[in-house]
């Protein structure tokens, strides 16, 4: 299994240099444990890029919103005039940051059988049937996060917008720059954007391919939303001329089996689905959408990621077979494997998150500049031999006195924590690794005959 793997990585990072106009054999690839090869300094390894711009690096500049969406965005708030904005922003944010999934029926019948057995095996506490049940449905009440679907009418809508508009551009932004870096030649011309709020993925779609889109669908359930995305798209009045032309508003999904876009997004919409069997038809739906990549994301905790995870797993088993569309489905990123997700399966599990910084608007009290930490996924359909098989940077780079920490998340499913040093990897790679920030690349390859490494906690400093 070992020694059919690691030519497929090779073939699929040829690929990738390719797309990046640099000739496949004029780059050394380093193996990161020490004593088993080096990369070799005298060999054209970065094709006379400096190291700062390796092929790994992904990482995105501080992201500002258009100024026309800045410019409309502040317009709409103080056209409403709304009394405590900063207050209701505020604990809007931290009520989605802090949302967790909503409990399962199943598990819900598990908790209260558990607890009836608890209460029964008490010798104390000798209670009928009715006050029994009573007893049960109390503990439950106190222990059960209560989920609860969000209404956006008009009000909450501008509330949202005022705290999620600029944050979700720059998560986005992020997630379309990964496709853009790895496959320059991509062109999409369609785009769906599910759950679109306030359009905020139409804006940054069309900042990076606006030269080839020529159709946005957004999707959202709330009407309200639609008709603020709609308003912000015209400058925050309701009869002026799009920013961006060809976009559609609508509340449902396209019902025809044989309508597929080129780009399907979900940022921030599965966390507002009240079951996983809600969750899983509209993923099996939207991947039925998908002609080449389906893009989801959602906030940077335990609870976003488990999302996304789900998703992927579910996307990657094909149980689902499109007549119109067989093609499967493999990892584009941020997974350097199609195994299961490492950062779960630890003994400590983790959210395998990433952050983007970025400008927020400038209202009064949103000054500073940001980071948006949030969790993504990028599935597509083909073959896996079309993505990037180098290891993942998964936490911020530790940069000591002449070697660098990295946490890295392995083609072989594993975690590994790196030390990475000029001796024993070689000047080229140490420099890579020293210029390489969190959610970069790391261009080497994985020996596959050696055993994989347990994750590690952060070193101390």
């Amino acid at each position: 299994m070992a020694t059919t793997r690691a030519p497929r990585y090779l073939l699929a990072l040829g690929r990738w240099r390719r797309g990046v106009g640099v000739a496949p054999q004029s780059r050394a690839l380093a193996a990161l444990v020490p004593g088993v090869s080096q990369v070799d300094n005298k060999s054209d390894f970065l094709g006379k890029r400096p190291h700062r711009r390796h092929p790994g690096i992904l990482q995105l500049p501080r992201v500002r919103l258009p100024q026309a969406l800045a410019d409309a965005a502040q317009f709409v708030l103080l056209e409403r005039a709304m009394p405590s904005v900063e207050k209701q922003v505020q604990a809007l944010t931290n009520y989605l940051w802090s949302r967790h999934l909503p409990v399962e029926p199943e598990e819900l019948q598990r908790r209260a059988v558990h607890l009836e057995k608890k209460f029964r095996e008490n010798p104390d506490l000798s209670q009928t049937e009715e006050k029994l049940r009573g007893a049960v449905l109390h503990a439950l009440r106190k222990t059960t996060y209560h989920w609860q679907e969000l209404s956006y009418n008009e009000g909450l809508s501008l509330v949202y917008m005022a705290a999620r508009l600029d944050g979700g551009f720059a998560a986005v932004s992020r997630a379309f720059h990964e496709i853009q870096t790895q496959l320059p030649e991509f062109q999409p011309q369609t785009l769906m954007d599910f759950g679109s709020g306030t359009g905020s993925v139409t804006w940054a779609a069309h900042s990076i391919w606006g030269q080839s889109l020529r159709e946005y669908m957004c999707v959202d359930s709330s009407a309200a939303m639609l008709d603020l995305a709609e308003k912000l798209l015209k400058g925050g009045s309701e009869n002026g001329e799009p920013y961006v032309p060809g976009v559609f508003f609508r509340q449902f999904l396209p019902v025809s089996p044989k309508v597929q876009f080129n780009v399907v997004v979900s940022a921030f919409s599965l966390s507002e689905l009240p079951s996983k069997a809600d969750r899983a038809e509209v993923v099996q739906t939207l991947w039925r959408k998908t002609s080449d990549f389906l893009i989801l994301v959602e906030n940077g905790t335990k609870a976003g990621h488990c999302l996304l995870m789900e998703a992927r797993d579910l996307v990657l088993q094909g149980k689902e077979k499109s007549p119109l569309d067989p093609r499967p489905g493999f990892v584009f990123a941020p997974c350097p494997h199609e195994l299961p997700c490492p950062q779960l399966t630890a003994s400590k599990p983790l959210a395998c998150s990433f952050s983007q910084a970025y400008h927020p608007i400038p209202f009064s009290w949103n000054k500073k500049p940001k980071e948006e930490k949030f969790s993504m996924v990028i599935l597509a359909r083909g073959s896996a031999k079309e993505a990037s098989r180098w290891p993942r940077i998964t936490q911020p780079v530790l940069k000591r006195p002449r070697h660098v920490h990295c946490h890295l998340c392995c083609p072989d499913g594993h975690m590994q924590h790196a030390v990475v040093t000029a001796r024993r990897h070689g000047r080229d790679l140490y420099r890579c690794a020293r210029v390489s920030s969190w959610g970069d690349l790391l261009p080497v390859t994985m020996p596959s005959e050696l055993p994989p490494s347990p994750a590690e906690g952060p070193p101390e400093s």
